[in-house]
């Protein structure tokens, strides 16, 4: 039994699935801080090495800071996709690899286009 309990405690570290800190700053076109952005993380692509191979689903929905920075809590490696939405400003969409213990993306929104009409 105690052969067991070692075996577990010596796998455990191995089995446990890599994390990563992020954290998205978002931008206008100046170079200032977008506050209150909306931001929308999927994780889309991995695998969490604790659950065998199975898929992880997981989503946040936050909003930025007054210095336009919004921080997501630890999330496992592999491909997210990124959603910014403010008003004023054109919405952001973006796939980001997350390979790193620790990964700042960096987001600049920009101002909308003018319309045009046809007629």
């Amino acid at each position: 039994m105690k052969r067991l309990l070692l075996l577990m405690a010596a796998a455990l570290p191995v089995l446990a699935a890599d994390m990563t800190n992020l954290k998205i700053v978002v931008t206008n076109p100046e170079g200032k801080p977008v506050q209150h952005a909306n931001v929308v993380v999927k994780f889309i692509a991995g695998r969490e090495k604790i659950k065998f191979g199975a898929k992880i689903h997981k989503e946040w929905e936050l909003q930025t800071s007054e210095e336009g920075v919004a921080k997501i809590p630890p999330i496992p490696q592999g491909k997210i996709l990124l959603q910014v939405i403010a008003k004023n400003y054109q919405t952001y969409g973006q796939t980001v690899d997350v390979a790193e213990e620790e990964k700042t993306v960096e987001v600049k929104l920009n101002r909308p286009q003018p319309q045009y009409t046809a007629h």
